[in-house]
């Protein structure tokens, strides 16, 4: 019997989306990081006007 309106049909098909994120977040990771402080940082000097 089938599950229907499942959004992984079987294992390998999340396993693939799964290894598509994880190999993204790698090749991005300087840009990623980059802005992660950038967001940090305006956080901080805004929250130190306040």
């Amino acid at each position: 019997m089938r599950c229907k309106g499942r959004v992984f049909r079987d294992t390998g098909q999340g396993a693939k989306i799964i290894v598509v994120l994880i190999s993204l977040v790698i090749i991005f990771k300087e840009q990623l990081t980059a802005l992660v402080k950038k967001i940090l940082t305006k956080i901080t000097k805004q929250s130190n006007t306040i």
